[in-house]
């Protein structure tokens, strides 16, 4: 390599250093509702986290932490849930579980509500997901790990 060729690369080097960092990186996903706090708990309870503080300084947001990204719950006081399966779906949460009939239990026992189907799970469904809406009617999933199981 000649000497041009070295400092050439080594002024790319100091203006790559210069440039700014443009790298995007995941957050959380944040869920717009009346209760963000009951909402939040709602989330820690049904997946084992915890609510990180009381919320923001203002006390509308609040943050469930747990082994998986960072689900958040925001203050939107006219908030409408979304009217799934009559309206659009927006965007939703999928949980894998691995015994879905208790699964369903604590979710209903939470406060959620069984969308798709709203029976009792069966063994050996043919679909690998049923859908709930957590207390604020934002839609979720419960989805099977594999293909066998739920039988």
């Amino acid at each position: 390599m000649s000497d041009s060729a070295a400092a050439s690369g080594a002024n790319d080097s100091e203006a790559a250093n210069d440039a700014k960092d443009v790298t995007v990186r995941f957050d959380c996903i944040a869920l717009d509702c009346a209760d963000p706090a009951g909402v939040a708990r709602f989330y820690a309870d049904l997946i084992g986290g915890t609510v990180r503080g009381e919320g923001d300084e203002d006390g509308d947001w609040f943050d469930v932490l747990w082994d998986g990204p960072r689900i958040s719950t925001q203050l939107a006081p006219n908030h409408e849930s979304p009217d799934w399966p009559r309206g659009q779906q927006q965007a939703h949460l999928d949980f894998v579980v691995a015994d879905v009939a208790s699964a369903h239990e604590r979710v209903l026992a939470l406060g959620g509500t069984a969308l798709d189907p709203v029976e009792p799970p069966q063994p050996a469904p043919e679909r690998g997901f049923r859908v709930y809406a957590d207390p604020a009617g934002h839609p979720f999933c419960l989805c099977r790990p594999t293909r066998e199981a739920w039988g």
